[in-house]
Order: structure tokens, then sequence, then C-alpha cells
């Protein structure tokens, strides 16, 4: 498993992170057109160095031109998590004089940087930080989107056939889909609000935190 992982709403968790030298890190988002928010997150695979972080920068498609890249914000031992918004980034056109090996691609690309904390920190994000309200959509979309995917294998108990899979009543679905709703409510107006929310995020999603 990679150092990183990438959450994108209503797809599987990315860990397909590919290593450029020694400190760069890239993965492509399939369709990107659609692609409101990410989070990005230390797998827990290995703690980045003393003193590191990781710098994140995102590459929108341009058939005609090589890939150029934002920077995002970063992630660090500290902060094992980030949400980013990139909808505005699609129609921006401010590129970061770095590269990361990579072709011409249509799909939309995330590039990790490990790079001195005195260094991130001089850095200015494409867009500004993502507020309570960009947190609570992301969140929202992404636990509706999954109990609307199980939900609709949902049957009777007429339906059912013999099997040995185990089954779970729909309404304990339910149930987890009102926690989460109540937990998200609890955090959204605390100070911090953005990095428990994507370790809620990943706990329901099975993902350590580190």
């Amino acid at each position: 498993m990679s150092f990183f992982g990438l959450i994108v709403s209503g797809r599987l968790v990315q860990t397909d992170f590919q290593q450029f030298g020694t400190n760069q890190f890239l993965t492509t988002v399939p369709d990107a057109d659609n692609v409101n928010h990410i989070v990005v997150f230390l797998t827990g695979v290995q703690p980045l160095p003393e003193g590191f972080g990781g710098s994140v920068y995102f590459s929108w498609p341009d058939p005609a031109a090589p890939p150029s890249w934002q920077y995002l914000g970063f992630i660090s031992n500290a902060k094992p998590s980030a949400i980013f918004k990139i909808t505005k980034l699609k129609h921006l056109n401010n590129p970061a004089n770095i590269t990361f090996g990579s072709a011409i691609s249509h799909n939309a690309q995330i590039g990790i940087s490990i790079e001195p904390m005195f260094q991130i920190q001089s850095l200015t994000p494409a867009v500004a930080e993502p507020s309570g309200n960009d947190f609570m959509e992301f969140t929202t979309k992404m636990v509706e989107n999954c109990f609307n995917y199980v939900a609709s294998f949902g049957v009777t108990q007429s339906q059912m056939r013999p099997s040995n899979d185990m089954f779970v009543p729909l309404g304990v679905l339910r149930d987890w889909y009102a926690n989460f709703q109540r937990r998200l409510s609890q955090i959204y107006p605390k100070k911090g609000m953005g990095k428990k929310t994507c370790v809620l995020c990943c706990s329901l999603l099975g993902i350590p935190s580190v």
C-alpha cells in the first residue's frame, strides 16, 4: 500500500500513488469533470520524516499541453488528512513551478511532494481553504451515495433466496446513516472541524488514521 490515499465522493478509495524520484508521488483521478472535492490522507503505512510534510498539487487535464500543477495545501504527521475543493481550479491557469514526470493526460492528477515543513509553509494555495459548508457538502454526499447504493440491493423477505451470504436489515443501515448525521452535526460547529471531519470519514470507510 502507498504512503498516501485519496477519496473522491462516490468512488472507491485510491491508494495507487506512483513514486517519481525520491520524494514525489502521483495518482490519476479518472472522469474528473464532476469531481468537486477530494480528500488526501496518510495511510499509516509509514510516517513522514520528522520535520517534513506532503505538499499536495492538482493538475487539470489539457489535451493540448503538458500538465500544469496548482498547489492545494499539505498533509503531515500532525495533520494526516485534508479535504480540498477543486471546482474552481478547473477554470484557473496559475500553474506552480513543479513537474512530476507525467505525460499529457485527459484525466485530472494529484501529485504529492515530500518537502521540509518550513518550505511548505511558504507556499500559497491556489484557492482558499474549504469552509464548513464545503465539508458538510462533501461528507453528506459521500454517505448518501453509500446509503443509496446499498439500499438499491434491498429485497423483501418473500423475495429472499437461500444463500450462504450474510444479510443485514436495511433498518441497520438507516440507523447508521442517522448516527453519521448526528455525529457530523456535533463536529460541525467546533474548531478543528476539518481534521475531525476527515477522520470521521476515514473511520466510516475503515481507513486507519495516523
